[in-house]
Formats: C-alpha cells, structure tokens, sequence
C-alpha cells in the first residue's frame, strides 16, 4: 500500500452520459472506461475518482480534497462557466489543479470561453478527448515532482 496521498479526479454535470451525450463532440468512451484509464496511469497512486450532477456534491468533493488530497483533475463541465461558489472551493486547495475539458471549449460557442475554474487553475487542458484524462494524470504526477524539489 501506498503512503501517497490520492489524486482527485472530479467531473461535473452530464459527464455520467460519455458514450451516450453527444459522441460527435465527447466521443463514445465512457465514465467507467475513463477512469479505468486514470487508474492505470496513476499506477501505486490513489486515486478518488467522481462524478456527480450536483455543484453543493462537486464543492464537498473539493472540500474533502482539500483535507485529504495531493492533487485535483477537474472537469467541472457546465459548473466551469457559472459557478463561483466551486471557484471558491477551488480557491482553498494549496496543491496543483488542472482544468481539464474534453472538448476543445475555445472552438465552441463563447459561452464556453469564460472559465471561472481557470483563474484558480495550475493548468487547464482542453480538446484531447477521453483520451486525455490519462494525460492529466500524468502531468499532475510531474507537477507534484516539482513540488517537492
């Protein structure tokens, strides 16, 4: 067992639906096949893998990262364009967070182009589908190297 402390990985509103919502825009991988993914590539590292509907449910888990966890991958969906109450949450956790989209949201409608997570965000990773949450673990995985040179 591991003495690291867990990744979270937190994903918003309609995320349920991969597969099914949209595969012309989120692709046909769905929740579970994603964080099959995550967990393979977080190898011995925890990983608290989420998904809810809920923004009061999304700012919990954040709470409960803030207490317990090494690093957040969020994809906070429709919460990224509207929710300051999870800006705040966010705001609280001392480790690196990144944004993360499965579509490219600045080739979308400027509705997606304000992204309130990303003034608290290390970083913010857009349009690399499904396949890209295994890249955000990754890179979440070197930015806590960093952190402790």
């Amino acid at each position: 067992m591991t003495d690291k402390k867990p990744i979270y990985v937190l994903n918003g509103p309609n995320l349920n639906r991969l597969g099914k919502r949209e595969p012309e825009i989120y692709g046909t991988t769905t929740l579970a096949e994603v964080e099959a993914l995550c967990r393979e590539a977080a190898g011995d590292r925890p990983v608290v893998f989420s998904q809810t509907n809920s923004e009061e449910k999304l700012i919990d888990l954040v709470h409960e990262a803030i207490d317990e966890g090494a690093a957040i991958i969020i994809n906070p969906a429709a919460f990224t364009f509207t929710s300051l109450a999870l800006l705040d949450a966010l705001k609280m956790f001392k480790g690196p967070i990144i944004e993360f989209h499965i579509s490219n949201v600045h080739r979308r409608e400027s509705i997606y182009h304000h992204s309130y997570v990303s003034m608290t965000a290390t970083a913010v990773m857009a349009g690399l589908g499904a396949r890209g949450y295994p890249v955000a673990i990754r890179a979440i995985e070197d930015l806590l190297a960093e952190q402790k040179r």
